[in-house]
């Protein structure tokens, strides 16, 4: 038996081991929530709100267990301590609590990322376990003390590696759990300190979306009890992109994260419609607070008469005075719209109740002190007092507050900052019925901010959770000390399982349904599409400001996006924002790149310098042709590309082309099925715009028509840059017009 076949024996041998420790840890959670569901003595309903919150434990647990159960293991470190450490995804322990398996997450498995031969960190030997399911099919040895050479004949060199194994591997539709190739650069920004936002820049395919991602899982394990009630928000930027790194997190040890796309942040609007880049432009830039702010004041109204009123034959007047002053006290309390209007109200009737009174005493009438709150509430049962002082200050909905002021140009050319021309203020009219776009997303929350809700309701609610939270726990804490769970659940894990099933939905669906919910830690991907208003609407979702952010300024396509991170994050946080930098390109091969780098250096977009690990085998191939041809020559580069066994592929082109691909794709002979859009990244062949590959890598491409792509748009480059940068292997180019420089040659 040779060193390779030995120590791949003695590998398969431990992990084993490891999948035998897994399997008996499966198993006894499994009996735990049979005998929890099994349990029919819960006859209050205390005891079955106990019972339900053992089990959603108990479903979490086995969850994390089972999304692990067939790749748990990829790493070894031998240190100069003569430790043996194994790396995975989890923590494994012996049932006498011997450790067998580092999570790769806690401080113990740093090295295994970061050490290096000039620096080895007391590491020898790093081993990369390449698997397939539970079986280990091959080893990579990375040996950073050279003594081991001479002292151990069962050094593994020889294979691919684990890096370019991971990244040479055909797409799989989902991206591909790579912790255990995350290279050192990206694993000194998943475990940086920072507390403030973390910007993550980028060219394509240097793993942004994986640092960050990885990243998420890293802070879930350090700083769980701060994160696992406020949760974790990852914004991506299309409902596509998030499946195709949903699978990512539950695979690296975590789960219950909140993903949402920006058509989603607002509560009840789901969008993924875009306005025309005129009209995003307009609505993405930062006049827009002015002129909402300035909007929602200018409905706080003096009437242009007195108001007349009569109750009981008694007549008096509702002066336009009365209302000014009162509308001072208001605002005097820098309270949101709707809030501020019960003070508005209350000062109202007040002035108005002394007027009141003064017309009953004109009358002969004897009016006590005692008889105030009889007045009060004679003056808030008139449907003529009520009118007026709804006229004066109305309370709207921020649905109904936007889609009356877009339908309103004179209320638009009222509230408008100088800095905004009648032509951008044009661009903004529209229907009352007209569809949401994402570009109205952060303007309906900034309205909402602006509008605000009771204070008192809201002090009430907020003061009857924690009283509730506080019996909770309390209750909590006594159940445990009569149940045996092997220190398995604490007893404010046991409260907020108790509170969730009473509440009755998941901290995903409360977030989603709560525009004021704050979460622990915010992840925003492709984070260069996101426009000034976007980014005030993320940061209040965030108070700490702790963001993780990744994205790239030169593959910029939305007419509202971020150009500087400086610029667009600092007024946040200050002295708080933090810029790193990745260089290494691991997806597309330099062949491909090369092109690319130079389109974009002749059209000046800000690109990051990248190196890619792979050469590549091939250029990318162009393919003139008559503009009557292109659809045909699209058409047969997907047949010869899925014949060559090149993998997933996407067809990328302008928006306009899309339909008639689809429709060419799915009607030749032979294909298979073809998706459309981001949602067809499950698919083998994808036909899709530059915004719908943002993020996503495929094996092979076909770009049609390049010109098409650069014309059209205010960002035109940048659509055309991701274009270059999806694949992976092979890139074909189909066109009749000129290609834009760089591209030949």
């Amino acid at each position: 038996m040779d060193a390779t076949t030995s120590q791949l024996a003695a590998e398969q041998d431990y992990s084993d081991t490891l999948y035998e420790r897994l399997d008996e840890l499966i198993a006894q959670v499994e009996r735990n929530l049979e005998e929890t569901q099994g349990s029919q003595s819960a006859s209050t309903h205390q005891n079955r709100s106990e019972r339900d919150a053992f089990m959603a434990l108990y479903e979490d647990r086995l969850s994390l267990l089972r999304s692990v159960s067939q790749n748990v293991v990829f790493g070894r470190l031998d240190t100069d301590e003569e430790q043996r450490h194994y790396i995975g995804r989890i923590s494994l322990f012996t049932a006498e609590r011997e450790q067998l398996m580092v999570d790769w997450r806690a401080p113990a498995a740093a090295a295994f990322y970061q050490a290096t031969s000039v620096d080895r960190l007391g590491v020898r030997l790093r081993r990369h376990l390449i698997t397939r399911g539970r079986t280990v099919i091959g080893l990579e040895d990375d040996v950073l003390d050279h003594e081991v050479l001479h002292e151990d004949d069962d050094v593994v060199l020889q294979g691919e590696g684990a890096l370019l194994a991971a990244v040479s591997s055909q797409r799989t539709g989902r991206m591909g759990d790579i912790v255990a190739t995350i290279q050192a650069e990206q694993d000194r920004i998943i475990r940086s300190a920072n507390r403030g936002v973390l910007v993550v820049q980028g060219g394509p395919g240097t793993g942004k979306t994986a640092v960050a991602l990885h990243r998420a899982a890293y802070l879930l394990y350090t700083h769980r009890r701060r994160l696992e009630h406020t949760g974790v928000l990852i914004m991506a930027p299309t409902q596509g992109f998030l499946r195709y790194i949903e699978r990512v997190l539950p695979s690296l040890g975590e789960s219950g994260v909140v993903m949402l796309t920006p058509g989603e942040l607002f509560p009840d609007v789901s969008t993924t419609r875009h306005d025309e880049p005129e009209v995003a432009a307009v609505k993405g830039g930062i006049d827009m607070a002015a002129l909402l702010s300035r909007a929602v004041k200018a409905r706080q109204l003096v009437p242009e008469h007195d108001v007349p009123v009569t109750i009981d034959g008694t007549r008096f007047v509702l002066t336009r005075g009365d209302v000014a002053d009162a509308r001072r006290e208001a605002r005097a309390t820098h309270r949101p719209h709707n809030a501020a209007r019960a003070v508005f109200v209350r000062a109202a009737l007040e002035r108005l109740a002394n007027r009141y009174e003064k017309a009953l005493q004109a009358e002969g009438q004897t009016v006590l002190p005692e008889d105030r709150p009889q007045l009060l509430a004679d003056l808030r049962g008139d449907a003529e007092v009520r009118r007026a002082l709804n006229l004066a200050w109305m309370p709207y909905s921020p649905e109904s507050f936007l889609r009356i002021l877009f339908a309103h140009p004179e209320r638009l050319r009222a509230a408008a900052p100088r800095s905004l021309s009648p032509a951008q203020l044009d661009r903004l009219v529209r229907p009352k019925d007209a569809p949401w776009t994402i570009e109205d997303v952060p303007l309906l929350d900034e309205v909402a901010e602006l509008l605000g809700s009771d204070d008192a309701v809201s002090r009430a609610e907020a003061e009857r959770r924690r009283e509730q939270r506080a019996r909770d726990v309390s209750y909590a804490q006594e159940v445990l000390e009569n149940v045996d769970t092997s220190g398995m659940v604490r007893a404010e894990d046991l409260a907020d399982q108790v509170a969730q099933v009473r509440d009755g939905r998941t901290l995903a669906e409360r977030a989603r349904a709560e525009r004021e919910w704050t979460y622990g830690h915010i992840v925003v991907d492709e984070a260069q599409e996101h426009s000034a208003m976007m980014w005030r609407a993320l940061m209040r979702r965030n108070p700490t400001k702790s963001f993780t952010v990744v994205g790239d300024v030169a593959q910029t396509s939305s007419a509202g996006g971020t150009s500087s991170w400086e610029e667009a994050l600092s007024p946040y946080v200050e002295d708080r924002l933090e810029v790193e930098h990745l260089s290494v390109n691991y997806r597309t091969p330099q062949r491909i790149m090369d092109p690319a780098q130079r389109m974009a250096e002749a059209l000046d977009l800000p690109v990051t310098e990248v190196t890619s690990v792979r050469e590549g085998d091939a250029d990318p191939t162009l393919r003139p042709a008559p503009a009557s041809e292109l659809t045909a020559q699209t058409v047969l580069a997907v047949q010869e590309q899925l014949a060559q066994a090149t993998g997933r592929l996407a067809v990328i082109a302008h928006a306009s082309r899309l339909a008639d691909l689809v429709d060419a794709l799915r009607s030749a002979p032979g294909l298979p099925k073809v998706g459309s859009g981001s949602r067809g990244v499950d698919e083998m062949v994808a036909v899709m715009s530059p915004q719908d590959a943002k993020g996503l890598e495929f094996d092979g491409v076909v770009l049609v028509e390049p010109a098409e792509l650069l014309a059209d748009r205010t960002h035109g480059a940048g659509d055309l840059y991701v274009a270059m940068t999806r694949p992976t292997q092979r890139l074909d180019v189909v066109h009749a017009l000129p290609l834009p420089e760089g591209i030949q040659g």
